[in-house]
């Protein structure tokens, strides 16, 4: 394997939420010479979570693998790592699906095995609940990034889409991701 090669490392890290640990992650990568190519992070309750992917030759993954522990103890972090593969991109569409709903157990799972009973892969997921104006009410909200395999009839999806959140009281779009 040559070292021009990229390589390619996925990194998960969880715990206490305070400031500079996004900065400590990037400088990290950065001096190891490594490129961060995709990361999602957020803070649930008390708790700051991160996931990224970044790349580098094998030296400069191997050297950054190797200050992860280092670097999880000084920020009080629980770090996992992966190596993996860029993704193979099948013809497939990006939608991006909207569902705002009164709060109840088991939306997600109703949704996501809607899209997985069409084989319909979900690429990116996003949940967050609040009040409603006026009445209080704690509502639900669900962002979702799906890729739809170029073989599918939209408007049939689209159709059965909106009738299966119809009969479970979901007020939800889908359209193309611009």
């Amino acid at each position: 394997m040559s070292d021009k090669k990229l390589n390619y490392l996925v990194i998960s890290s969880i715990g206490s939420d305070k400031p500079g640990i996004v900065n400590e992650l990037a400088k990290t990568c950065s001096a190891h010479n490594c490129n961060i190519i995709d990361s999602r992070m957020t803070v649930l309750g008390g708790e700051f979570a991160v996931i990224m992917m970044v790349s580098g030759n094998w030296d400069t993954i191997a050297k950054l693998e190797q200050s992860l522990p280092a670097l999880s103890d000084k920020l009080s972090l629980t770090t996992t790592v992966k190596h993996t593969e860029p993704r193979e991109h099948a013809v497939a569409l990006s939608y991006c699906v909207n569902v705002v709903a009164i709060d109840n157990p088991g939306i997600v799972h109703d949704i996501a095995q809607f899209f997985s009973s069409k084989n319909i892969n979900i690429d990116d997921l996003v949940t967050g609940t609040y009040s409603a104006p006026h009445t209080g009410t704690q509502m639900f909200n669900l962002n979702l990034t799906i890729r739809i395999p170029a073989e599918t009839h939209l408007a049939t999806l689209r159709e059965e889409f909106m009738d299966f959140c119809d009969d479970l009281n979901l007020d939800a779009g889908i359209e193309p991701v611009r």
